[in-house]
């Protein structure tokens, strides 16, 4: 069975609600159509009746929830709470009611943070920023993280390395500015992620252009010291670097270049040293392999909040929230 539909199998068994508050994009209503049919999530959508009448074409999303968010009977418990977590930022229930109404993700965040969602997508037709700030204003990170950070599940055909050809690719999505302690805890989440999503055990691979002290520049000693960082703040994380990508990938470049390490040449998360990279590489393994790239999906938020490619075909979208759904599961 394909990772996806080993997700979608674990999604339907414990069905969660799902927002959806990007209604001015006609996918947001095929990826609904196909979620109900297929019994994936309880799906909300966020929208005027003018804007689903104009968007939703001929799909069936007669089995979602449509929340009106200028007639919603639930809404000034939504301004109540967001005035209560950003009053000291200066917000009023004017702003609050204001900032709802011109910014679903907002909408649909409160509904998560009050308990009537367990999860929010966006991202098809917004950037990541705005998905993203409305999720660390209102849900905020988990106790202890500093920072949110992105992966991609890649799910590579025809190949042994990795678990089978499932990997973890981080952070490819979200930070530009990576320094040795932020790189342990995104390697922490990563595994993390990589387990809860696959069921197997994670073994990080902190990756860079030298393995174990072959070369010498402030950008290995950044890595090589974030190694040294999550070893010891997460004992129990089967983590090593630095590591070049064969290394780490390959058994036997890994019993040239890294002899007795237990990740080198099995690693199947892989925590790249810089957004650039990260970005670069699993957009080269999804075009040249022909890799399934699902994500980004954020990991450190206290709820499941998740991006889209602005790209995205509606059964990235599907698959998406199939995620999301497991990850409220958690």
């Amino acid at each position: 069975m394909a990772f996806i539909d080993e997700i979608k199998a674990r999604a339907k068994a414990d069905k969660k609600k799902i927002v959806l508050p990007e209604s001015m994009d006609k996918r947001t209503y095929e990826a609904a159509e196909k979620i109900i049919k297929e019994g994936l999530a309880d799906i909300i959508i966020i929208g005027t009746p003018d804007e689903i009448a104009a968007n939703k074409g001929d799909f069936d999303i007669s089995g979602a929830t449509i929340v009106d968010p200028f007639n919603d009977p639930n809404k000034q418990k939504y301004i109540d709470k967001f005035v209560e977590l950003r009053s000291k930022k200066g917000v009023t229930p004017e702003i609050a009611q204001e900032t709802m109404e011109k910014d679903y993700m907002y909408y649909a965040c409160l509904m998560c943070k009050c308990g009537d969602a367990d999860g929010a997508v966006s991202g098809a037709c917004h950037s990541t920023g705005n998905t993203i700030r409305p999720a660390l204003q209102l849900l905020k990170t988990k106790p202890g993280i500093s920072s949110v950070s992105g992966f991609f599940l890649m799910e590579v055909p025809d190949c042994t390395l990795g678990e089978n050809g499932l990997f973890v690719f981080a952070d490819c999505a979200v930070n530009t500015d990576f320094d040795s302690a932020k790189l342990s805890e995104i390697a922490k989440l990563s595994a993390e992620s990589f387990e809860a999503l696959t069921g197997k055990e994670a073994k990080v691979a902190m990756l860079s252009y030298s393995t174990m002290g072959s070369a010498k520049h402030d950008d290995v000693t950044k890595v090589a010291d974030a190694v040294k960082i999550a070893k010891e703040t997460y004992p129990d994380l089967k983590i090593d670097g630095e590591l070049q990508l064969d290394a780490a990938l390959v058994p036997e470049v890994a019993a040239l270049k890294a002899p007795g390490s237990e990740v080198a040449g099995h690693a199947n998360t892989l925590v790249f040293p810089s957004l650039e990279a990260g970005n670069i590489g699993y957009k080269l393994v999804q075009r040249l392999a022909k890799a399934g790239a699902y994500g980004p999906v954020l990991q450190g938020l206290s709820m499941p909040v998740n991006d889209l490619s602005r790209g995205c075909y509606a059964d990235d979208i599907v698959g998406t929230v199939a995620i999301t759904a497991v990850q409220a599961q958690g």
